[in-house]
C-alpha cells in the first residue's frame, strides 16, 4: 500500500478515474445521499459502484456504507484531502494544495510538480490498482485535482475541521 495513505489513495483513484466528470454524484454521496453498494460494478450504480469498485482495488479504504466521517464516502473524502495535504507539505507543495482548500484563485500544478508532491509511491500503487500508466495518471491529477479538491472545501476548510 502507498505508506499508510489508503484513503488518500482512493481519492486520488476516484478523481484519476472519473476524471471528475461525475463530482456531481460524488457530492450527493458524501452528503450521504447516494450509497455505495460495494457488491456492484461501476456500470450498474455510477460512482457508487466505482467506489465499490475501488474499494475492493485498494483493501477497503473507500468502501463501507457508513455515514459517519470515519467511513464510507464522508470517511474517504475527510481522510483522504487531510492525508493529501499532509503529503504536499511533506513534499514541498502545502501551498499550492492550500491554495485549492482556501477561497480565491486554486494555483496550478503541473505534472512534474504533482509526481513530486505525490511521491513515487503513491504513483505506483494507483498506477497498478487503476490500470493507468504514470503519464497518464499526473495528467488526469494535474487537471482534475485543484477543481475536485476546491469543491468538497467550499468553505476554506477541510470536512470535519
Amino acid at each position: 500500500m502507498s505508506s499508510g495513505m489508503p484513503s488518500m489513495t482512493a481519492l486520488l483513484g476516484v478523481v484519476a478515474l472519473a476524471g471528475f466528470q461525475n463530482r456531481d454524484k460524488i457530492a450527493e454521496m458524501v452528503k450521504g445521499v447516494g450509497t455505495s453498494n460495494p457488491n456492484s460494478s461501476p456500470g450498474q450504480s455510477g460512482l457508487g459502484g466505482l467506489l465499490g469498485s475501488l474499494s475492493g482495488m485498494l483493501g477497503g479504504a473507500a468502501g463501507g456504507g457508513s455515514s459517519g466521517t470515519t467511513g464510507g464516502a464522508g470517511g474517504l473524502l475527510s481522510n483522504g484531502l487531510n492525508e493529501l495535504l499532509d503529503n504536499f507539505k511533506q513534499n514541498g507543495h502545502g501551498d499550492t494544495a492550500q491554495s485549492w482548500i482556501n477561497p480565491g484563485p486554486n494555483k496550478e500544478i503541473s505534472p512534474p510538480q504533482l509526481k513530486q508532491a505525490l511521491g513515487s509511491d503513491v504513483l505506483a500503487t494507483l498506477e497498478q490498482k487503476t490500470g493507468l500508466s504514470q503519464q497518464d495518471l499526473l495528467a488526469r491529477l494535474s487537471r482534475e485535482l485543484p477543481s475536485a479538491v476546491d469543491k468538497y472545501t467550499p468553505d476554506g476548510r477541510l470536512p470535519g475541521a
